[in-house]
């Protein structure tokens, strides 16, 4: 178990490591290095698909650990609780929100779709998907600062 409970401090790390390296470094950079502001939108998209699946493959990891570790007691884990948060979080961004807004970037051609009369319900969507990307984010750092609670007693 010593191997896997080294695993599951990395795994945390991995995952909140992401989480700010795409999300508050990689995305931003972008935007302010790249003049076609759609290409820097298109490869942050890119980066935060890549960034989901991660996450995805990351609480799954975590979950069983979780189960493994906490059995019957799991539920009252606050770290399982945060894991299945960031999960949710995860999920509802890459299967509902981002294919709504590539549905608008979609309906929006041939203009990109800040030039088009979606601007105003894209940005909603982005703004949402900031927010619980901070959330998410947030999340993360309270796991690593409580991720001992989800260790084997």
């Amino acid at each position: 178990m010593k191997f896997a409970t080294a695993l599951y401090a990395i795994v945390i790390a991995i995952w909140l490591g992401s989480l700010v390296g795409i999300g508050y470094i990689a995305a931003p950079v972008l935007f302010s290095q790249l003049v076609d502001r759609t290409l820097a939108g298109n490869l942050a998209g890119a980066m935060f698909s890549v960034e989901a699946w991660l996450g995805i493959a990351c609480a799954a990891y975590l979950l069983v650990y979780l189960v493994l570790a906490q059995g019957a007691r799991i539920t009252r884990c606050s770290v399982f609780w945060i894991v299945l948060l960031m999960l949710a979080a995860t999920l509802l961004s890459h299967f509902g929100i981002q294919p709504l807004m590539a549905a608008l970037k979609l309906e929006a051609l041939p203009k990109p779709v800040m030039e088009s009369a979606l601007r105003d319900r894209f940005a909603l969507w982005h703004g949402v998907s900031s927010g619980l990307y901070l959330l998410q984010t947030l999340l993360g750092i309270a796991l690593v600062v409580l991720q001992g609670r989800g260790r084997k007693a």
